[in-house]
């Protein structure tokens, strides 16, 4: 993979190229014409080899030319009379600004802790040069609006095994919010009218995938009640139970994102992501969004995972005890096999919408369409909900209190 910042662009008329979710082709921009992720994949290998090939002769036809110029030897300049006026000018100009200079004691070129977190790059369709986070792997140019990938940020270790494209584009996303915002009875009415999008973003956020299998026991209290009633009385039994269950159970791919800056809840509650859908990793998915590599680390997320998987484990084997009143876990002992890690790129629409002064985050499954996010609460609607519940349960009271006495 080259190392250089890569923009796909048309074979055709050199427009920029953008993944579409819902053809699964890229597109361009300009002519419209649309190209599979295999035929760009070779399309820029070709590329990539005639450019080395290029650099190769360069170098030679540098080496040869500098050979030359050492052996011919270096001609001598003469200054001109008009040169050494205009010199001269130049000199009387610069003492000029020695003796009333600018200011610029507080510029400086120490970024301090930030710069640690900071990559600089230079788009290869315009030259701008831009700043980004240092996990960002794809972007765009604000000045040329050209997607740009960013290949350094997966070299190595970080390079993903797999990756989900995207199936939904920023309409469904933002019609997706309009749907969550239907039925929310507690959602203050100006919210839905005065609600603004800040900023919509489809990001494809690094996954860890872990397979294994779990195996152990559970120890449960289980109960069973019976009643009879004899004559004028009512009698109730309980009959206690000590149960143990054990089991194996193998798990795959269980997901934990790998970017600080995503809420886990989020990301946890916009699953289940479908595998079936998994290709491996090619970055021609990634024009039209944005990428970042991990920066939790999969050695970071066992504790998540163990817990996560261990919880499965408990309730999987929970649901065998049947044919009890209730049924409560005393104690457990489940081990964990840990087997194979995958790293992976998944589409996930991040919404930002603003109101009365706060900012409220969604996030939505780019694949399947599932949304969540925290949405504000109206106090009076509140207020209103809880006495009327409140007068409702006076008004049960009440008659009860009539009807025995």
């Amino acid at each position: 993979m080259p190392s250089q910042i890569t923009n796909y662009q048309c074979p055709a008329c050199t427009g920029p190229l953008h993944f579409d979710s819902a053809s699964g082709k890229l597109v361009c921009d300009y002519c419209g014409s649309t190209y599979t992720v295999a035929e760009v994949e070779e399309y820029y290998r070709e590329k990539d080899e005639q450019a080395a090939q290029a650099m190769v002769q360069e170098e030679e036809a540098a080496a040869q030319e500098s050979a030359a110029s050492a052996q011919s030897g270096t001609a001598a300049a003469e200054m001109t009379a008009s040169d050494t006026a205009a010199g001269e000018s130049v000199a009387e100009e610069h003492e000029a600004e020695q003796e009333n200079p600018w200011d610029a004691d507080g510029i400086t070129s120490d970024w301090g802790a930030e710069a640690a977190g900071m990559k600089a790059y230079h788009c290869p369709s315009c030259g701008a040069e831009l700043i980004c986070e240092e996990t960002t792997a794809a972007t765009q140019c604000p000045y040329c609006n050209n997607p740009s990938i960013i290949p350094g940020q997966f070299a190595g270790t970080l390079k993903p095994d797999y990756i989900i494209p995207f199936k939904l584009d920023q309409a469904a996303a933002e019609n997706a919010l309009r749907t969550l915002y239907k039925g929310k009875r507690l959602l203050p009415s100006a919210f839905t009218r005065e609600s603004h999008i800040r900023e919509i973003k489809g990001i494809y956020v690094p996954f860890w995938l872990f397979d294994g299998e779990a195996a152990g026991s559970v120890h449960f209290h289980a109960t069973r009640t019976h009643t009879y009633t004899r004559g004028d009385t009512e009698t109730t039994e309980t009959e206690h139970f000590q149960v143990e269950r054990g089991g194996r159970m193998a798990f795959s791919r269980v997901p934990a994102d790998g970017a600080k800056k995503m809420p886990d809840g989020h990301m946890d509650a916009i699953e289940p992501f479908h595998y079936e859908d998994l290709k491996e990793f090619s970055t021609a998915y990634l024009p039209g969004y944005l990428a970042d590599k991990y920066d939790v680390s999969a050695k970071e997320n066992i504790p998540r995972i163990e817990k996560r998987v261990r919880s499965t484990f408990v309730q999987q084997i929970e649901q065998t005890v049947t044919g009890y009143g209730s049924c409560n876990v005393i104690r457990e002992n489940v081990q964990i096999h840990r087997g194979k890690v995958s790293y992976a790129l998944l589409p996930v629409w991040i919404l930002n919408t603003h109101w009365d002064g706060k900012d409220f985050l969604f996030a939505m499954n780019g694949q399947t369409g599932k949304i969540v996010g925290d949405l504000p609460v109206s106090k009076g609607k509140m207020a209103a909900w809880f006495f009327g519940l409140a007068g409702g349960i006076t008004v049960v009271l009440s008659l009860l209190l009539n009807l025995l006495f």
